[in-house]
């Protein structure tokens, strides 16, 4: 499948970086240490949303800042520790990229997505982050902002997303979107395209924008 956008937009947990045995270890030890469980965070369905999101569901407000500060470091040391890889594929098509061609669009922090970028060994210049935005996923405007930072139409952007939040955010901004199974199967994947990771996808950068190839 061939697509012409004007920019790629990515989200970064486990569509750019792989981080979720880093996510169980940091949210494990922040769940035993707020009498919490794994389970009781999952019925909050996680995946895709905010940290702030999460833990507002699960604790009583006064209790939410000092707990999302604590979850932030851990996350941030943990990647620091070794602790996310890129996955298959982002490494050589973001290389491939101008800089000024696509953006990361992530549900986390700065601080975290900094974080597991760099140890990723992802370099980006643009990325739009929870702390940038007033609306999240499966809002559009985190899209949107992406695409007004690059100075580009929203509708002749390509969004790479894994969650339905995400891909739902991307469809509201107008985008075409590619669906990536690391964390659901495809059969949950609303999306012009599904692929396993970003070893599918090829480019090619032109003056006009970019020229994107996808094996399925």
């Amino acid at each position: 499948m061939k697509f012409s956008a004007d920019a790629l937009l990515f989200d970064s947990d486990e569509t750019i970086v792989s981080s979720i045995k880093s996510v169980f270890r940091c949210w494990s030890q922040w769940a035993d240490a707020h009498g919490l469980t794994i389970a009781e965070i999952m019925e909050v369905q996680p995946h895709g949303r905010p940290a702030a999101a999460i833990v507002a569901d699960l604790l009583p407000a006064d209790e939410v800042a000092p707990a999302l500060a604590l979850l932030e470091q851990a996350e941030v040391d943990d990647a620091i520790a070794g602790g996310v890889v890129p996955i298959p594929g982002s490494q050589e098509l973001l290389a491939s990229l101008p800089v000024d061609r696509w953006a990361v669009v992530t549900s986390g922090t700065r601080r975290v997505a900094d974080a597991r970028l760099a140890a990723a060994g992802v370099r980006a210049t643009h990325v739009i982050t929870v702390d940038d935005i007033t609306h999240h996923k499966p809002d559009p405007e985190p899209f949107l902002v992406a695409a007004e930072r690059l100075g580009v139409d929203p509708q002749r952007c390509v969004a790479f997303e894994d969650a339905p939040a995400g891909l739902a955010s991307a469809r509201a901004a107008g985008m075409a979107t590619v669906a990536i199974t690391t964390t659901h199967d495809a059969s949950a994947l609303d999306a012009d395209v599904v692929i396993s990771d970003l070893s599918a996808v090829t480019t090619c950068a032109t003056d006009a924008g970019v020229e994107l190839t996808i094996a399925v």
